[in-house]
């Protein structure tokens, strides 16, 4: 057993005044499997920095182990995917890399394209066979299931289960759930350690929140209540002792000491309130520091009476003249939510594209209403450069309803005054949903929408989508919002299987 002992961390970046990290101690034990969690902006991926001691800070990090840190860095993305395994994992064997990539279902032909031309999902298998061919040293797993097919990420579930010890990076309830016996979360103003799987560690916070909030509610009243009588005790109190001195028959005898002896007992009576509404305000300034704000979002869609909204019949993408999946045949109607699924590759990011109206060849037929309002989020966040105000208009996008959709997202006063490309990988795909669901549409496209982005913001785009019902057809790998959300499924498969 070892230890990472971390103590009185403070950490800020540079030329920001909010730090990041401020007075922070505790320990892990590198035998923990350990989910990290927290919203985004919140600092897991700093966190992982820090332990890798890539930035300078206050306080200090003891620790006996070497780490990992995953995803690997590619640097020249134009070399051959087997070239980047091999610079990464030096000593391996071709064999041994074909061995590992047909364990994640794939076919060793990837091998030989650039790194540059594989899908996303075909990337991190590269950087996953990497790591499991690499060593045991303790990892730094940062959300290593953006992308991955399920099949993928069930090989990768069982890898982890096996491993002695790491810290993981991730969003997905489901497969924290599966891997880690520890939750380490980034909180509002502290962070905790708990023994458990991601759902023993929510069912403990909504207890918590719950308890803060009802004990909150009850302080409140308490302290407005002790106030009214605290004010008329003494108010009453000033009175008697006025009438020492006032009466109005003048030979009416005033018994001065009595009324003394009553204003005092008043007096004291109101002080005592005082004394209790401040241990009560304090004991209230306490509380809901940790309680996220979760409030609704709100999708407002347009409908058509137009029918059906898409028709496909016969349907194949073809690559390089070759078709890429089995033909499709479906129809998206007015509410229907549709889940496209299949393994890394198959053309799931293409159809999208295709219904968007980009020119991807294909044959078959497809049907897009006209004059369909269609709202699309890519996976893509590399070309988000501008600022948020640039960003909105060049979209004519509504200020107040985009900027009420990113502070319901957890955004700060501070993440507004960002450029989009200072922002995490969390917060610019926020931007993303915050536009798609700001635009009043008939059909959204969302191509795997919810990669980098936290639990919590899941959770709230899940319940504004069942509360509103929009069209939608989507990319996602996230099997408990497809099974919360999707009301049908387009499996896609391989034309060669």
């Amino acid at each position: 057993m070892s230890l990472i002992n971390v103590n009185d961390l403070t950490f800020g970046y540079d030329g920001s005044f909010e730090k990041v990290f401020e007075d922070v101690s505790f320990h892990i034990d590198t035998d923990w499997k350990l989910g990290l969690i927290g919203r985004n902006g919140k600092g897991k991926t700093t966190f992982l920095k820090l332990l890798l001691g890539e930035y300078e800070y206050k306080g200090t990090i003891a620790k006996k182990v070497e780490f990992d840190y995953f995803p690997f860095e590619v640097k020249n993305k134009e070399k051959m995917a087997i070239e980047i395994v091999n610079e990464i994992v030096p000593q391996v064997e071709d064999w041994e890399i074909i061995k590992e990539l047909a364990l994640l279902h794939s076919e060793a032909e990837i091998l030989y394209r650039k790194f540059c031309l594989l899908s996303g999902g075909e990337q991190v298998k590269i950087l996953l066979i990497s790591l499991f061919l690499k060593g045991n040293r303790f990892l730094l797993i940062d959300e290593p299931t953006n992308h991955l097919d399920y099949e993928t990420r069930n090989h990768l579930v069982e890898y982890l289960k096996k491993k002695k010890g790491f810290i993981l990076v991730s969003h997905e309830r489901d497969f924290l759930d599966k891997v880690v016996d520890h939750i380490i979360a980034i909180n509002n103003t502290n962070i905790e350690i708990q023994k458990g799987n991601f759902s023993s560690w929510y069912e403990n916070k909504q207890a918590r929140d719950k308890f803060e909030l009802t004990q909150n509610e009850k302080l409140e009243k308490d302290i407005n209540r002790l106030e009214i009588a605290s004010k008329n005790t003494a108010n009453w109190s000033n009175k008697i002792e006025k009438s020492k001195y006032h009466t109005s028959h003048p030979n009416e005898f005033i018994d001065r000491g009595y009324i003394g002896h009553e204003s005092a007992k008043m007096m004291k009576k109101s002080k005592v309130m005082e004394k209790r509404i401040e241990k009560s305000i304090e004991e209230k300034a306490g509380l809901l520091h940790n309680i996220d704000r979760n409030d609704g979002l709100k999708i407002v869609s347009l409908e058509s009476r137009k029918s059906p909204y898409i028709l496909a019949n016969g349907l194949q993408i073809k690559y390089e003249d070759k078709a890429i999946f089995k033909k499709q045949s479906f129809v998206v109607e007015n509410g229907d939510r549709i889940a496209i699924k299949g393994k890394n590759g198959v053309g799931k990011s293409s159809l999208l594209k295709l219904i968007l109206g980009n020119e991807i060849p294909y044959d078959g037929n497809i049907k897009v209403g006209t004059d369909f309002i269609i709202s699309y989020v890519s996976q893509n966040t590399e070309e988000l450069k501008e600022n948020l105000k640039e960003f909105r208009i060049q979209n004519k996008i509504d200020e107040s309803i985009f900027k009420a959709m990113l502070s319901k997202m957890g955004f700060s006063k501070l993440d507004f005054e960002k450029d989009i490309s200072h922002m995490s990988e969390g917060q610019k795909k926020k931007v993303l949903i915050a536009k798609s669901i700001s635009q009043r549409a008939h059909i959204y496209l969302w191509d795997e929408p919810l990669n980098y982005i936290d639990i919590l913001t899941r959770i709230q785009i899940e319940e504004a989508i069942l509360k509103y019902t929009p069209t939608m057809i989507f990319v996602e790998h996230d099997k408990m919002f497809v099974e919360k959300v999707a009301t049908k499924v387009i499996q896609l498969e391989n034309e060669t299987c």
